[in-house]
């Protein structure tokens, strides 16, 4: 029998729950296109609706989308097709 050569994602709870009970605003993000580096809080935003959309105020590449349904919250990250959807308590 092999070893398995990875791990299921559950091995990122610790690690998320660290990073998730932080103040977001200060994250940094380097932006793919234009290699801009900016806090979550330089980002370019426009919404509300349908969610909020960040860009890199550098290049006005989306940074992540954020769409919040009862019950749950959208994220993308980048610009890339899919998402996470998290419970809301």
């Amino acid at each position: 029998m092999t070893a398995p050569t990875h791990l299921d994602g559950n091995s990122l709870a610790g690690l998320l729950s660290e990073v998730f009970a932080v103040e977001p605003t200060v994250a940094l993000r380097r932006c793919p296109y234009c290699r801009q580096t900016d806090t979550l809080a330089q980002l370019h935003v426009y919404g509300p609706e349908p969610g909020m959309t960040a860009r890199c105020p550098g290049c006005s590449a989306v940074a992540l989308r954020a769409v919040r349904r009862p019950g749950h919250l959208w994220l993308q990250l980048g610009s890339g097709p899919g998402g996470f959807r998290f419970p809301l308590s």
